[in-house]
């Protein structure tokens, strides 16, 4: 009976983390699968356990790094460079969402970091542009949690830029490590459109208890609105469809526009990144 139970309670365990490997990272699942299948081949005298993470942290690696991108690229989505060469001025705001391969976007929107680096360099020399989540390797409407969108290699949200202890503007030392729920408050007298009415909106995550956790930084809101405007404006060119932020922050950094929109209170908060589209 204990040996039932025992044997019921791995079997759920299995199950819940081949579920969460394949919300969190789409491949992450069938690798697990793939170890698993190993280990019982081989079936190490009561280390079946530790045999099948050993093997799913060696294959998910080179799976990550030398499978999954030229796999990626027959369905028409590239990695996003990483950040690993230190001249490279697109990269992420944390490795995590690299170790995720959360990383994968079309050739456009490649195309148009590099050409918004580029473009920012001009202004602000050695500047480099961060993303956070893009999309998945694979499959168009595999949905990347919890997001609502990122399904089709599309889209890909931003950093803000911050001030750094020279004055210039960084993306790499937001508040949060990840560059997600750090976020920018409201200031007197902005528009607060998801406030006031007394209703909990299941998506919006306002965080409170973390905001006081984070480190104190200044938005950098001229390098910031000279990104958003370039999407408005030269991004053009590459298909850019809109961007999403919080109103507050439209009005605070003067970029309201036709392009630049707020996706209702239904949805996460955009005070901390902004979201991209881009059609070719």
């Amino acid at each position: 009976m204990r040996r039932g139970i025992i044997t019921a309670i791995r079997g759920l365990g299995f199950l819940v983390a081949l579920t969460v490997l394949t919300a969190v990272t789409q491949v992450g699942g069938v690798i697990l699968l793939a170890a698993w299948g190993i280990a019982c081949l081989w079936r190490p005298r009561g280390k079946r356990g530790y045999a099948t993470a050993g093997l799913f942290a060696a294959l998910y690696t080179a799976a990550s790094l030398w499978v999954v991108p030229p796999l990626a690229t027959l369905g028409g989505r590239q990695a996003l460079p990483c950040g690993l060469i230190e001249d490279n001025s697109v990269g992420p705001r944390s490795l995590f969402f690299c170790a995720l391969n959360r990383h994968y976007a079309t050739p456009t929107v490649g195309a148009a970091l590099t050409a918004l680096a580029d473009d920012m360099a001009r202004s602000y020399p050695g500047i480099q542009v961060a993303y956070l989540d893009a999309s998945f390797p694979f499959f168009d409407g595999f949905r990347m949690l919890p997001h609502l969108t990122h399904d089709d290699g599309r889209k890909v949200d931003l950093a803000f830029f911050y001030v750094d202890g020279e004055g210039r503007p960084s993306a790499m030392i937001s508040p949060s490590p990840i560059g997600y729920w750090g976020y920018e408050q409201p200031r007197l007298g902005d528009p607060t459109p998801c406030s006031g009415d007394g209703q909990r909106w299941l998506a919006r995550w306002d965080l409170n208890w973390l905001q006081t956790l984070l480190p104190e930084r200044t938005l950098h809101a001229e390098a910031t609105a000279a990104m958003i405007r370039w999407f408005a404006g030269p991004g053009s060119q590459y298909g850019v469809q809109g961007l999403i932020l919080e109103p507050h922050l439209q009005k605070r950094l003067g970029v309201e526009g036709s392009r630049v929109r707020f996706y209702g209170c239904g949805t996460a908060r955009h005070d901390d990144h902004i979201d991209v589209s881009i059609w070719p």
